[in-house]
Formats: C-alpha cells, structure tokens, sequence
C-alpha cells in the first residue's frame, strides 16, 4: 500500500465494545512502524486493567502503546483532560521524532475532541465557590444548572457532581454558560475545516495534495454500530471481565485502598468499579451489580454514540458501518 504520510495521524472513535481497539491494532500492522495513544480516561490507572478493557501486553502484538498506566488511582489528585492532552501532544511529538506513526484510539470523548478542535481555556478552580456550591446539595445544583445553563445540564449526568459544580463555577465566574464558551466544539478545528487526507470522507491516508511537514493533521475514524447489535456485544463483554477476574482485581485495588474516601475520585466513578465495589462493600448483590454494570454500559454506549454524531461533521472524517462492512475490507483499500 502507499506509504502513509506521517503527519496525518488517524484518529479512531467508537462506542464501547465496539472494536476500536482490534481496528488500531490492525491499522498499525498494516502501515508498519506505528504506535498506539490511547484516549481513555480509566486506562490511565494503575492495576485498572479488566474493567477498562486494557489491552494486555499479549494483545498488544508488540505494538507500543502510550498513556497507559499514567497514575495510581490511590493518588487524589485529578487528572484532567488538559493533562491528557499534554501528554498525548508529547507523546505524538516523540513518535514523530522517532520517525514513526501515531494512531490515537479512545472512547472518552473529551479527550478526542480537545486533541481534534483544541480546548476550553476556562477560568482556574477556585475552591471556596466550589465548596459553597457542594453544600447546596446536588439537586438543589442540577437545579440552577437547568436553569442558567440547559445545553450543559442535557449534557451532564444528572448524578455527576463534579461536573455539575464545574459548570456552575464557570458560570459564576465568568457570567456565560459554559456551553456557550464551549460553542467551538460545534465547529471542527482550522486545521480540519479543509479536510484532511485529500479527499473528504475517502479511504486514504497518503498525503494531502500540499502537506505541512512540520504540523500533524488527524483523519477521524468513526466505528459505527446500532443499538441493537452493541447492546448484545456489551453483555458478552461483561460476561468475559468477569471470567477475567474482574472481581478479584476490584477486590484487590479495594483492599489496597485505590477507592478510599482520600482516593482518586474519579477512578472510584468508574464504569464497572462503582457497581462491583457496591458489591464488596455489601451493598449490592453480585447478581445486581453485574447487571447494573449492564445497564450502565448501554447508557454509556448510548451517550458515546450522540457525541459521535457530532464528530461527523469533522471535514474528512470517516464513518465505518462495523455490522455491515467488514473492518478488514476497509483496511484493504487504505493509500488506494
């Protein structure tokens, strides 16, 4: 195949369980020389490996992957999207230097977007609003934020305090909503507005007609799956966690103290962790928290598939229908 230009770096999205990690896997085999950044916001964690479906060093076909295992969930302090992004520039600058290929593969939305179309500068934390907007209580905050911000409180979890607070504090702090700070996120990036990769929505990843050799362009891959075909590839992938051991590690990262009160909060919020941990401390059956893992990653999978739609207005963007278009025929048509 024709050799891919090194400064168009593929993007793959997705919703859970949907493959994107097998796509970047074989995307790297077939260009040759490429290594993988991952955009997940638990893969970072330390010992978080079967929850969040962290590739082993087996599946990783001794392709290297970066920003992995980043923090120790025992550590409180937060790890934003600004330090993702940090992380994933630097990590995409040595790749390069190195003279070989990014491929950056994630599910977490903020992280694909603020590497796609730059980051909200918002205003810094400041830490007596935000302890005087927790102790209003969280409905009484998804209240206000319904009202001076609706945009943000569709968008928002309505049990996500962090996030909550975050918005209200921009609002206070600034006077707008933070969805109207965030407006750019409707619009792709100047370096995308012309498309990427020659052609809009083609297969190619050989250079554009008048590259920038020293700025990387991103080609958005997006898996598309209906409801009714993820839903079951969910089950089955719970189903596998817990043959896995998924039990055993969220006991482990328990009994070392990874979701103490002083702990990281947001490796505690994880999908599949909170609702096991419900179990090993005794609040909730096996048998329901397994369940609720269940229901909750086809919520999340819901979610991940309305900011997708969103993705596609990316100029050059590529939607792949995974049910009915084989991955591997697509991949046999890149540089064509």
């Amino acid at each position: 195949m024709t050799q891919p230009d090194g400064n168009l770096i593929p993007v793959i999205a997705g919703p859970t369980a949907g493959g994107k990690s097998a796509l970047a896997l074989d995307l790297a085999e077939r260009i040759g020389n490429a290594e993988i950044i991952t955009a997940d916001a638990f893969q970072i964690y330390t010992g978080m490996d079967i929850g969040t479906a962290k590739p082993t060093p087996a599946e990783r076909r001794g392709i290297p992957h970066h920003l992995l295992d980043l923090r120790d969930p025992r550590d409180p302090t937060p790890f934003t999207v600004h330090d993702w992004l940090r992380a994933a520039n630097a990590a995409i600058a040595d790749i390069r230097s190195r003279g070989k290929h990014p491929i950056v593969v994630g599910g977490t939305h903020l992280y694909i977007k603020a590497l796609l179309d730059g980051l909200f500068e918002g205003p810094g934390a400041d830490t007596e609003l935000r302890e005087k907007l927790r102790a209003k209580g969280l409905a009484a905050l998804r209240e206000e934020l319904e009202r001076v911000d609706p945009d943000a409180a569709r968008r928002i979890h309505a049990n996500d305090e962090r996030r909550t607070i975050r918005a209200l504090e921009v609002f206070h702090l600034t006077g707008k909503p933070i969805s109207a700070h965030q407006t750019q996120w409707d619009s792709p990036a100047p370096s995308l507005r012309e498309g990427v990769g020659g052609r809009e929505g083609s297969d190619s990843l050989s250079p554009p007609r008048h590259p920038d050799t020293s700025t990387p362009s991103f080609r958005l891959i997006i898996l598309d799956w209906p409801a009714e075909l993820i839903n079951p590839r969910i089950n089955a992938r719970v189903k596998n966690m817990m043959e896995a051991g998924f039990l055993d590690e969220v006991r482990a990262l328990h009994a070392a103290g990874a979701f103490a009160p002083a702990a990281n909060a947001q490796a505690r919020e994880a999908l599949g962790y909170k609702q096991l941990l419900a179990h090993v401390e005794g609040r909730m059956s096996l048998e329901d928290a397994i369940e609720r893992i269940k229901i909750d990653t086809r919520h999340f999978a819901k979610t991940q598939r309305t900011w997708l739609k969103r993705l596609r207005i990316t100029p050059g963007s590529k939607s792949i229908d995974a049910a009915n278009s084989p991955v591997s025929e697509w991949l046999a048509n890149l540089g064509h």
